[in-house]
């Protein structure tokens, strides 16, 4: 598994300051990708417990409101180990700040029964649609993708949409 960058202050993934890490690898290859460059599967850096601890030290300062994980695509086959390891460690770290994550992936049809979702605060997931895009839109590109509380929606049995 590889990741492409770290932002140690990132303010336009989620809510406040952040971190935000994105893996390398996306099969998707969506029409005007925001990310392209985290497409190929082979480039970025190696992904390890250095990376994951990397991270989590970035999330210790206590202006950062949370960890974001998007890509390339953190749910990919190749990436959910290590994004399940990295959620993980984060919550068990930071129980009290959030974990946002993006996937081209469905919450209710290729995600269930994850492990990772025990760890996810929330989960903007779907394909980017490009005639679908909407600048007006916070956290999402397209109006197909969904922005999911996922504690809630796991309760719940049922898609809980995050309202802001």
């Amino acid at each position: 598994m590889r990741y492409n960058k770290i932002r140690k202050m990132d303010i336009s993934n989620g809510p406040g300051v952040r971190v935000s890490i994105f893996m390398q690898g996306c099969s998707f290859h969506c029409k005007n990708c925001f990310n392209p460059e985290t497409h190929d599967f082979m480039g970025g850096h190696e992904f390890t417990q250095d990376t994951i601890e990397q991270v989590l030290k970035l999330c210790e300062n206590e202006h950062v409101e949370g960890l974001s994980i998007l890509g390339g695509e953190p749910m990919h086959p190749v990436n959910i180990e290590g994004t399940t390891a990295l959620a993980k460690e984060f919550k068990k770290r930071f129980p009290q700040k959030n974990l946002w994550v993006w996937s081209g992936f469905l919450f209710d049809k290729d995600l269930q029964n994850k492990e990772v979702l025990n760890y996810v605060d929330v989960l903007v997931d779907g394909q980017y649609v490009d005639a679908l895009r909407d600048p007006r839109l916070k956290y999402n590109g397209s109006s197909n993708q969904r922005v999911i509380k996922v504690p809630e929606s796991l309760k719940q049995v049922k898609i809980v949409l995050y309202q802001d």
